[in-house]
């Protein structure tokens, strides 16, 4: 690999050294907004480039009479004829607006189309919940088991990812997951993200990208929210089961040239279709400036505070529902639920250095308190209490990273580099597992810990650009320190340990046309082990890794149509789990995974778009017997999509379906989670300032199970413990109005 740097930086100056005329500038829309990664080329010749975080671009090779092609998604094409103007002077191309549509993508270098295509299918779905954000991201599926007030289960490439534990999620370069937290490691709740304030979505599949570290093995899903708004925002919703949703988004500074800000806020309420009422509140508040600084520099604020509570009525046990005794959404205990809150500061500046080069720099903040009553064996442990549990934490997070972003041209190779260098430090307060009763009495104490831990990490990467080759090497160094002090023991003192990890990466894309890309992914990446199993010394892999590679094609055969398949491998390293809901510590085991992933988009005509996703994965245990070796709730084969329909008179509307097929619940099949298949409606109307809408969620009522474990019980007038299936009822028919205005 170092050999691999040093071969390409002598590369870099044997090219430049040869004169060359550059066509260089900025791509602006009509705000004088700079757009990034918009893709230049000419049409008569194979070079191409893309625009950098500021807009700026160079393009090399060209000369006097080529026509310059700009492309950008949501802006229609722009043609240049080249003059000897040009070829002095920067230049400032400006583009006009235009809907999303798939003509605008093209099949380039490197993955950008793929999140392009993610794009474009945010934008006609129209997100307004949470539960839809995540549902975006292609072959990924999610299942709720507290009404919206926990993070949602996630399933992804033949993972029960649980809430975060094998995928990397951040808004901005805000981390979402929470290490070591006490309901579980990687949790992730991304509930105080508004959708109306989405910008874009950035994802992708595998441990590939040098710059997503802990949790990236299955994959990573970045959202980033708007600098600005257009227009404020007043919108209602009011749905079956007591649901309200009240919302706004304000734009604060209008028309104040180089500064945009906007103040936005939701607040949500639900009984839910559970018998015991819910009685579930969230509030959000989320403020963002963005200004426009001398010398191409942009400064950019973001302020969100996040409140939760709830009742839940928690999984139930099969053999209850099948005798009667209560219904599918009736209850062992319903005294379950929690509160949960967090308040986020995310502050980056970008900082030009002149040359096309930039630094982009943030920090973070984060304070955040978690608070959950669950109950998930009845009587199996206490049979005079119940068996009700609470897990409780409090937190400070901090984080720095800085990026340094530098270009080099020449006639025949296009390098585009990247290091990072970045620190995060989680301050986790009274981590907290206590046996409870009807969530007011403390029973016992079964963990009660004060952790810190800190990972420094550093990046370095190349995009290099040869004619119809990307190449992407790249190289990541960990390192992790975590240090325990146990609560429950006053003469214990604080442990401490150090973990390191290296993760090489190489990606290969090569574009026979503009139509049609070959490429191969590969690399190694980790999640973290939950810092209370690292001292319990029944593991020395504390950060477990995960190797993968991909291969694949996109291909656009007509502009209309577009095609992503990869085949993929993904391979994990024994680890040990910490179980938060009860305390104990289990083997994993080394497992293997791979699998088929197919998605295609289709506009029909200016009226219709279509999409699909399927996904097929053959996920085992590699150190079991066969038959015994299945990976629980590891979905093997999913299938979303949909039609979406608009047109000039303001109508608008979207059938979509999700389908997930059975599969195990325990590693011998001998408890299957059944599947489903659900088809959710939309239909909307616009007139003027004022849109209505009407929304289903499962249109045909199915009976359906949400989130499922195999798991062992017993009920209060039961003698011994039964294990089987237990299970959170899926949402039935679900009608929901709305309306909203813009001003």
């Amino acid at each position: 690999m170092i050999k691999f740097f040093i071969c390409v930086l002598v590369s870099h100056l044997i090219y430049t050294s040869v004169s060359s005329q550059s066509f260089h500038g900025k791509i602006t829309d009509m705000e004088g907004r700079n757009l990034q990664d918009a893709f230049i080329f000419t049409s008569s010749h194979n070079i191409h480039t893309h625009s950098d975080a500021l807009g700026k671009f160079v393009l090399r090779g060209v000369s006097i009479g080529d026509t310059v092609i700009v492309s950008f998604l949501g802006y229609k094409l722009k043609e240049t004829v080249v003059d000897n103007e040009h070829l002095e002077n920067s230049v400032v191309i400006v583009l006009e607006e235009e809907s999303y549509a798939l003509n605008q993508v093209l099949v380039t270098g490197g993955d950008r189309s793929v999140h392009r295509i993610a794009n474009i299918d945010l934008q006609i779905s129209n997100v307004r919940s949470s539960q839809e954000i995540l549902r975006q991201v292609p072959g990924l599926f999610i299942a709720q088991h507290a009404g919206g007030g926990k993070a949602e289960q996630i399933f992804l490439r033949g993972f029960d990812i649980d809430h975060g534990t094998d995928i990397t999620i951040s808004v901005e370069n805000l981390p979402v997951n929470m290490v070591s937290h006490a309901h579980g490691q990687g949790y992730s709740d991304l509930h105080f993200l508004i959708p109306e304030l989405i910008k874009d979505i950035d994802f992708g599949k595998g441990p590939y990208y040098i710059d997503k570290g802990n949790f990236n093995t299955a994959g990573y899903v970045q959202f980033n929210t708007k600098n600005e708004v257009q227009e404020s925002i007043f919108g209602l919703d009011i749905g079956k089961f007591g649901t309200a949703r009240l919302y706004g988004v304000l734009n604060v500074l209008d028309r104040v040239e180089g500064h945009n800000a906007y103040l936005a806020g939701e607040y949500l309420l639900s009984d839910g279709y559970f018998e015991s009422p819910q009685n579930f509140h969230r509030f959000n508040l989320m403020g963002k400036y963005t200004v426009n600084l001398p010398g191409d520099d942009q400064l950019s604020l973001l302020f969100s505070n996040f409140k939760s509570r709830w009742n839940a009525s928690g999984q139930i046990p099969l053999r209850l529902v099948n005798s009667g005794k209560i219904s599918r959404f009736g209850s062992v205990d319903d005294t379950e639920g929690g509160n949960t809150d967090r308040t986020n500061l995310l502050l980056e500046l970008t900082k030009s250095i002149g040359n096309n080069s930039f630094i982009k720099n943030n920090f973070w903040f984060s304070n955040y308190n978690f608070d959950l009553y669950s109950n998930f064996t009845f009587f199996l442990i206490d049979p005079l209490n119940g068996d009700q549990i609470r897990q409780k934490e409090n937190r400070n997070i901090f984080g720095l990273e800085s990026v340094f972003h530098q270009p080099f041209y020449s006639n025949k190779v296009d390098i585009l580099s990247k290091y990072g260098l970045g620190v995060r430090y989680d301050d986790i307060n009274n981590n907290e597992l206590s046996r409870t009763a009807n969530r007011t009495d403390v029973l016992s104490s079964v963990s009660l810990n004060n952790i810190d831990e800190l990972n420094i990490y550093s990046f370095a990467g190349l995009e290099i650009e040869y004619k119809n080759w990307t190449f992407q090497p790249g190289l990541r160094l960990d390192l992790f320190n975590f240090e325990l002090t146990d609560g429950l023991n006053l003469r214990a003192n604080k442990m401490s340990e150090n973990a390191l990890f290296l993760a090489p990466k190489f990606n290969i894309f090569y574009n026979v046309d503009r139509q049609l890309q070959l490429y191969l992914k590969s690399g190694r990446g980790f999640h973290s082990n939950d810092a209370r199993v690292i001292f319990t010394g029944k593991s020395d892999k504390n950060l477990p890794a995960a190797i993968g590679v991909d291969v694949g094609v996109i291909w656009k055969p007509i502009p209309d149509i577009y095609i992503d398949a990869a085949l993929w491998q993904l391979n994990l390293e024994e680890e040990f789990v910490y179980i938060g809901d009860v305390g104990i510590i289990e083997p994993s085991g080394k497992t293997i995974r791979r699998g088929l992933d197919f998605g295609m988009r289709y506009r029909a005509n200016n009226n219709f778009y279509i999409r699909t996703d399927l996904t097929y994965t053959y996920a085992r245990m590699s150190e079991e017997e066969s038959g015994h070796d299945f990976i629980p709730l590891a979905p093997d084969f999913t299938a979303t999509g949909g039609v979406n329909y608009h047109n000039d008179r303001g109508w608008s509307g979207a059938l979509s379906y999700r389908f997930i097929k059975d599969r195990p619940a325990i590693s011998d099949r001998s408890v299957i989670a059944e599947g489903y298949f659900l088809v959710d409606a939309k239909l909307n109307y616009e007139l003027d300032h004022i849109s209505f809408g009407l929304s289903v969620e499962n249109l045909f009522n199915v009976t359906w199970n949400e989130a499922q474990f195999a798991s062992e019980t017993r009920l209060k007038n039961e003698l011994t413990a039964v294990e089987e299936l237990h299970f959170t009822p899926g949402t039935p028919f679900f009608l929901k109005g709305s309306i909203r205005y813009n001003f």
